[in-house]
């Protein structure tokens, strides 16, 4: 008996791993709505195989793994496809969705078609064009966008439009005794006191610092209490201190330092204020 063992012959390789790895990640990502050129670029890039890389993969049987460079190529190229296939600001605009809302602003209603997200703020400003209400940091804590909301002062910008629906909404458009106020007389009591004790510099807070004013004051006269309230011992009706003022005011800022005046102008306002 002979000895010699034949030894199987080696398998031939599969057909899938003789050809070169066929990546469409790049190509997937040109069939978006993408057309323009840069796409196109990549995609050709792509197509380009390079030969040594894959016959030193072939030699080493790593035919299955993806190279570093094919894997940043395919990246760059679905990149690519999503910047130049996002749809334009005004397409977008096109499609978004508007609802009907009906606000009750300084005594008038007023129906507006809004994105379900647009703020108060925004409503106030951009929609029904009462831009006395302000714009400061746009995260509720400056409170120069204070408005009252049946009577509570709130931020707009930080409350829906579509919240406010059915509520009394008053600015400080809507604080005057009149509707176009050309003596002091004819101006709220606390907008006459911020007038005579100059409790104002560059006047961008004022609106806010006003109607926090006005709600302050009828807080006070209601005997609602504050921290300041609690530590003084003072829980019934607490007398409107300057300690009082700067703690029920302290949600309002004012970047020129204008405080000592407006502190004197509360306190002014708050001796004559009746409910």
């Amino acid at each position: 008996m002979s000895s010699h063992i034949n030894k199987p012959a080696p398998a031939e390789p599969a057909a899938e791993a003789s050809k070169p790895l066929k990546d469409n990640l790049g190509q997937h990502a040109c069939q978006s709505r993408c057309s323009e050129a840069p796409c196109h670029g990549l995609q050709a890039q792509l197509d380009v195989e390079p030969s040594e890389e894959f016959e030193q993969l072939e030699r080493h049987g790593l035919l299955s793994e993806i190279s570093r460079r094919r894997f940043i190529q395919a990246s760059s190229a679905l990149a690519a496809s999503i910047a130049f296939g996002m749809p334009s600001e005004a397409a977008a605009q096109e499609t978004m969705q508007t609802g009907s809302v009906t606000l009750k602003i300084n005594g008038q209603p007023q129906t507006l078609s809004l994105d379900p997200r647009t703020s108060l703020l925004d409503a106030l400003r951009e929609h029904m064009k009462l831009t006395g209400t302000k714009k400061g940091c746009d995260h509720g804590q400056c409170g120069a966008c204070t408005v009252l909301i049946d009577g509570r002062r709130v931020n707009s910008c930080l409350t829906l439009a579509f919240a406010a629906e059915g509520a009394e909404i008053t600015t400080i458009e809507g604080l005057a005794r009149t509707s176009d106020p050309q003596t002091i007389e004819e101006l709220s009591s606390v907008q006459a006191a911020f007038l005579i004790q100059d409790g104002y510099q560059c006047g961008y807070c004022t609106p806010g610092q006003i109607i926090s004013a006005t709600a302050t004051i009828a807080e006070q006269q209601k005997g609602e209490l504050s921290i300041v309230s609690w530590h003084s011992g003072q829980h019934h009706r607490p007398e409107l201190t300057d300690e009082e003022i700067r703690e029920r005011m302290s949600g309002n800022i004012c970047r020129c330092g204008a405080y000592p005046n407006i502190v004197a102008a509360v306190r002014a306002a708050a001796k004559g204020a009746t409910l």
